[in-house]
């Protein structure tokens, strides 16, 4: 959600920070600010309401100095977006910034009113600026009242402070929300995400759940559960997690659309032989796990859920067991019976979102025989806290709407398939035929993106619309989910994906010359199915757009647009036809003069219920 950076140095730091909410602005863009100590040791603030460039204006009017100070870029939780809620929130000489969420702050601001603290804002943030002045008056040191304070607070966080009292040093923790800290020379660093802070450094340490860590230019202290201080864990990334730049691209989406066949290039990288998926990828003790699997249990959010509901269909029809999909969300509140020998699945991009974290840990207590995330993230929390686990290798994913991430997720989970059915149902010759179709994906997707001109052409009959309804049959019904989703998230038209064959279960009451309709039609055993399907459709009066198999016999007619998308295996099918739904909602989005990369209300990674 929110984005957080810090830096102290023995140099101006305005520019590192506002590099970093550039770069972490994906997190949130409702609002932004900056607060630095300069070199009298006076606390300078300036927010903004709107996205970082506002920030970076506003600072370039006056222009904040200091060797010091935190910055944040917010998505609203507690408090519309407004200047007066922006971060960093200050009492007295103390500025914070936090990400996350503070369950108890009500009783928390009643308990401070009684004090005498005044309240500017409607955030939960400026709980803990106040708190935190509070404990400062009877405290021995930052250390000892921010300890004081994190006992305190109920719920998520990130947290970071400055303290004009206590110059050259950064404060902060986290619970329940990512942060990184950044080993410079002569500076130190910390961050939501490695990628703010690329520009300056490549050296990092994941800070673990419930750390406190105290950073000056010359050094960085790590404090435990227990206050103790803990050994520092470095580690280097390397260049292929920086891909800040759009290049030649109109958005970050566009980009990331165009990246996928190098992406599912790869995760199959190291993975595959000639012959076989390579278990190892999985981890040293994936065999033997494996070859216990008699269920899988997906957990996931948004479209990761969908690349499960997908995974549903393979498992159960080349491994030969049993797979549920649950919405993390949902699972982490109710009741639910473990099949034995099961195995957990846990997606996500980013690796940090809330509920599938607390869905992990929730099962920790369960009969599960092991976890296994798939993540895009190294060292993100999900990974750090599974079993097993299978990196996407999509490179970084800027746009909030998922592309490449959720290719790869369905490569991936396809991987997992032949790792996991090799000791079921999926003998050497189904094996095969699973690995030579992985291979092949990479030139049939370049394939489709060719695709992408007739779409954009298409695109204009959504533009004028308020509704559309996406269809598909079998493993591509969660395809027809995944289109709808992308037009709701980046052109805000309503849309929603069924399973084709439930036209006449309600659907179809809605259908009129007024909302276009989209279908999935590979050319599969329920093709002829379909066909009827859209007949129904047809019949209504609807503007059909159909992505249909290139040997599909389906003719164009008036009110009927088909688009022949590359033969394929069946296997990979449904990664094919994730393709032209996309590039559909990214020209519609575009015709609609809508931002793209970052859609009103949403943030690409979602840290707080």
């Amino acid at each position: 959600m929110c984005g957080i950076v810090g830096v102290v140095a023995q140099r101006e730091v305005s520019e590192i920070l506002l590099e970093g909410l550039r770069r972490l602005e994906y997190r949130g863009y409702d609002s932004a600010g900056i607060a630095l100590l300069n070199q009298d040791g006076k606390l300078q603030r300036t927010r903004r309401q709107g996205k970082v460039s506002e920030l970076s204006d506003a600072c370039r009017e006056t222009p904040p100095v200091g060797r010091s100070g935190i910055a944040h870029t917010r998505w609203a939780t507690h408090g519309e977006p407004s200047e007066l809620n922006a971060h960093p929130h200050a009492s007295g000489g103390i500025a914070v910034v936090h990400n996350g969420i503070i369950e108890n702050h009500e009783s928390l601001r009643e308990n401070l009113t009684k004090e005498g603290y005044v309240f500017e804002s409607a955030t939960d943030t400026e709980v803990i600026a106040h708190l935190l002045h509070h404990e400062l008056k009877t405290a021995s040191s930052l250390r000892d009242a921010m300890g004081r304070l994190l006992d305190q607070l109920e719920g998520a966080y990130a947290v970071a402070v400055i303290d004009a009292n206590h110059p050259g040093r950064v404060m902060a923790a986290r619970l329940g929300s990512p942060l990184v800290v950044g080993l410079g020379i002569g500076e130190n660093y910390i961050a939501s995400d490695p990628q703010a802070l690329r520009p300056v450094t490549d050296r990092f340490i994941f800070l673990e759940e419930g750390e406190l860590v105290e950073i000056t230019a010359a050094e960085v202290s790590i404090f435990g559960h227990n206050k103790d201080v803990v050994e520092s864990r470095a580690v280097t990334l390397d260049e292929r997690h920086d891909g800040a730049d759009k290049g030649n691209y109109r958005h970050y989406m566009q980009k990331e659309i165009f990246e996928q066949p190098a992406a599912i290039e790869r995760t199959l990288a190291g993975r595959v032989s000639d012959k076989h998926v390579l278990t190892h990828a999985f981890g040293i003790a994936a065999e033997s796990v494996f070859r216990e699997v008699g269920a899988v249990q997906i957990v996931a959010c948004g479209s990761s859920y969908y690349t499960g509901l997908v995974a549903k269909y393979w498992f159960e029809e080349y491994a030969g067991i049993p797979c549920q999909v649950e919405i993390a969300s949902e699972l982490r509140y109710r009741k639910t019976v473990v099949l034995p020998k099961t195995l957990l699945v846990t997606i996500s991009q980013s690796g940090e979102t809330a509920d599938t974290l607390a869905a992990l840990r929730n099962a920790k207590d369960k009969n599960y025989i092991a976890s296994l995330c798939l993540c895009n993230v190294p060292n993100s929390t999900l990974v750090r806290e599974s079993d097993l686990s299978l990196m996407l290798e999509a490179g970084i994913e800027i746009c909030v709407a998922s592309t490449k991430a959720f290719t790869n997720q369905l490569v991936d989970l396809l991987l997992l398939v032949g790792a996991i059915g090799q000791y079921n149902e999926l003998d050497d010759a189904g094996h095969r035929e699973l690995v030579d179709a992985l291979r092949t994906l990479p030139d049939v997707v370049k394939s489709t993106l060719k695709l992408d001109d007739q779409i954009r052409h298409i695109a204009e009959k959504f533009v004028d619309k308020d509704h559309a309804l996406f269809l598909g049959r079998g493993s591509h019904y969660p395809i027809a989910l995944e289109g709808a989703l992308k037009l709701k998230e980046i052109s805000y038209i309503h849309a929603e994906g069924y399973p084709a064959g439930e036209l006449k279960h309600g659907p179809l009451a809605l259908v009129d010359d007024d909302m276009p309709v989209v279908a999935v039609a590979p050319g599969d055993e329920l093709i002829e199915k379909l066909k009827s399907n859209l007949e129904e459709v047809r019949a209504r009066g609807a503007e059909l757009v159909v992505f249909a198999d290139e040997h599909v016999t389906m003719r164009e007619a008036e009110r009927v647009t088909v688009l022949k998308v590359p033969s394929c295996s069946a296997l990979i099918s449904p990664i094919v036809y994730t393709i032209p739904v996309q590039l559909l909602a990214y020209h519609v989005a575009v015709y609609k003069g809508t931002d793209v990369d970052q859609p009103r209300n949403l943030a690409k990674s979602v840290t707080v219920e």
